[in-house]
């Protein structure tokens, strides 16, 4: 399940390959090279294949049509979490589809020797919180999952990348995906990031600034004083996001704070072969003569508590900013922001703080780790939600549930009004019970906001970090969380 060496890597071809130069991806993406298809395109070999229950039945369906098996099944982890209810795991499921998407994924990865975090076995949660806490996703490694924000995992310098159905049947038959070379973006991001400022509003800026298809074709490097000082949650929470700014993958260089927090991990190299495994991770970073496709430097001090006003993760404004008129918008952006303004009903040239609330949700593989439930708890401490307002906290795993309440984090949402979930993926893309009703407004700490996203076909998604939602849910309204500091 661990792959890594300290010099070389032998592909399935047999070929020892000597490390590369230049940037991570480069280094990671050669290392990983099997060859060259006729169509130009890189049969590459993937180090961890991570399944759930949505994207997987599919294709192990097509494999059994092509009498097919699983090629690497120890390369392979699977969990539940996009259609697991929050409140009631009781089984069969209250959703007929749900229970047997739930047993199809049971059966499949008992056929195929596949192992399974099911429900109840203390390792469950969205597959992209479970991988890191368990130290599966580590340095150097290729990454592959059935989920558009598997770029998550690029956060430890992993190249991460979200695959569809038929290529889930791929990386189970072949454990290869064939894919076409990205170029290299580095993003600087430089100083320190003011009070009520945090990793999300990062991404988000970032977003604004380059927009939802500025990334097409290109790898992210996140690099920077601001990403060196973050913590890998933090880091998680931009990376996984990268998507959302069109890029197929972000990482972060590995350094001693990626060492810190895999070192004693389940599944991190243990004694000897652990310093073996740094000197190598050490060896993929960037070089410091590599060169980039392109280079765009941010200055942390201008990022303040950004909010989405819109219908794209590209819409998203400082919360003491009013949301943008067209006039304000480069010509080929006003078609979408006039079909903002009437979803949304948001008044452009009016401020977004004020603009009233219904649901706020703490949670998500964006913002649903530990460190997001410590924050958004310092804020909910000694409050309470407002009357009207539904508010709910879904902890992102397991693991992060029980140590959650080991710290008594879930004693003071549920004093303050929220409601203590069960892990999963909930309201981010609402394939469970937990939906938007109506045209309710939602505060949300997840990554998308697309029409319908969250589970109502006219329901709406306005996108900020866990302090930020939990300023709203206290106050009724969006509110600058710098206001409650």
């Amino acid at each position: 399940m661990v792959e890594w060496s300290p010099t070389t890597h032998r592909s399935r071809a047999g070929k020892t390959k000597t490390m590369s130069t230049g940037t991570l991806f480069d280094k990671v993406w050669d290392a990983h090279t099997v060859g060259t298809l006729p169509s130009g395109q890189t049969q590459l070999f993937i180090g961890l294949h991570l399944i759930h229950e949505v994207t997987s039945p599919q294709a192990f369906a097509m494999l059994r049509e092509r009498n097919l098996t699983v090629l690497f099944p120890d390369r392979t982890v699977a969990t539940v979490d996009h259609i697991v209810p929050t409140d009631n795991l009781a089984r069969p499921l209250a959703d007929s589809i749900a229970e047997d998407m739930m047993q199809a994924l049971e059966q499949n990865c008992k056929e195929n020797n596949i192992t399974f975090y099911n429900v109840g076995s203390g390792n469950q949660g969205i597959v992209h919180v479970i991988a890191p806490e368990q130290g599966l996703t580590q340095p150097g490694m290729t990454i592959a999952c059935g989920d558009s924000h598997t770029a998550t995992h690029g956060a430890f310098g992993a190249i991460a990348f979200g695959i569809g159905t038929s290529q889930v049947r791929d990386v189970l038959a072949s454990q290869t995906l064939a894919l076409a070379k990205l170029k290299v973006r580095k993003i600087e991001v430089n100083g320190t990031l003011k009070p009520g400022v945090y990793a999300k509003d990062v991404i988000l800026h970032i977003i604004r600034k380059l927009g939802v298809k500025g990334g097409v074709g290109y790898a992210y490097e996140f690099a920077g004083t601001t990403f060196e000082q973050m913590s890998m949650e933090e880091r998680m929470t931009v990376c996984n996001m990268a998507i959302e700014g069109g890029a197929r993958c972000g990482y972060v260089n590995p350094d001693q704070v990626t060492f810190d927090y895999l070192k004693g991990r389940d599944f991190a190299p243990k004694a000897a072969e652990w310093d073996k495994a740094v000197a190598w991770w050490n060896n993929i970073r960037s070089d410091a003569d590599a060169v980039y496709d392109d280079v765009i430097v941010f200055d942390a001090a201008t990022i303040a508590p950004t909010v989405t006003w819109g219908i794209t993760p590209g819409q998203g404004i400082a919360v003491n900013e009013s949301v943008p008129t067209p006039d304000e918008m480069p010509v080929d952006e006003r078609a979408i922001a006039e079909e903002a303004y009437q979803y949304m009903d948001l008044q452009p040239g009016k401020p977004v703080q004020g603009t009233k609330v219904d649901v706020c949700f703490i949670g998500s593989c964006t913002n649903g780790r530990i460190s997001d439930l410590r924050e958004a708890a310092k804020f909910a401490q000694g409050r309470h939600v407002a009357a009207g307002i539904k508010a709910f906290v879904v902890p992102g795993s397991e693991r992060v549930k029980k140590q959650a309440e080991a710290e008594g984090l879930h004693d003071i949402f549920v004093e303050a009004g929220f409601e203590w979930r069960e892990p999963g993926c909930s309201m981010c893309l609402a394939m469970n019970p937990d939906k938007l009703q109506g045209r309710q407004l939602s505060a949300s700490s997840s990554n998308r906001n697309f029409k319908g996203r969250q589970g109502s076909s006219s329901g709406r998604t306005l996108l900020m970090s866990p302090a930020m939602v939990v300023a709203a849910a206290v106050t009724g309204q969006v509110t600058d969380v710098r206001e409650l500091i």
